[in-house]
């Protein structure tokens, strides 16, 4: 099942055999259906529905050129300066909310939601950006945006410039 979900991507051998080695051995997983997107996202979709549609005629990835690159990297650090970090629980008094941090103050994700809509902004394509969950250095849920280039993926965080 793995290898032609790998074949159907696209993934080259050694790509392939990477993937499938980083599996555990006995992973005993069950397909149960489609991967739902979380409450916030629903709800942030709700609430700034530009920021959700999706253009199949986008490019899936950005050509990252000098000035592309140049861009990428005064948005980060821009918004990484702009933003005053709050939990959303401190902040707004509610468990998860994400926006694009109107009021200067904001989490993890509503740092790479301005990031992802300055971006756009700036013509790069929303449908070669991925809101991604990963797992930080103290062990938690931590909102990053990762873009896919022709060169790799890049990753920007609130964390580092």
């Amino acid at each position: 099942m793995l290898v032609g979900a790998a074949t159907l991507l696209g993934l080259a051998a050694p790509v392939q055999a990477q993937t499938l080695a980083s599996l555990p051995a006995d992973v005993g997983a069950k397909i149960l259906g489609d991967a739902k997107p979380i409450a916030a996202w629903v709800t942030f979709c709700q609430n700034y529905a530009a920021e959700c549609a999706l253009d199949r005629g986008e490019p899936a990835r950005i050509s990252l050129t000098p000035a592309t690159w140049a861009t990428i990297v005064s948005v980060n650090r821009r918004v990484n300066k702009a933003i005053e970090p709050m939990t959303d629980q401190d902040h707004l008094h509610v468990a998860d909310r994400w926006d694009l941090a109107e009021d200067g103050i904001g989490d993890c994700e509503d740092f790479q939601l301005l990031k992802r809509h300055m971006l756009a902004e700036a013509g790069l394509p929303r449908r070669a950006m991925r809101m991604t969950v990963v797992i930080d250095e103290k062990g938690e849920g931590h909102a990053v945006l990762t873009l896919i280039t022709d060169r790799g993926d890049l990753v920007l965080d609130n964390k580092t410039s």
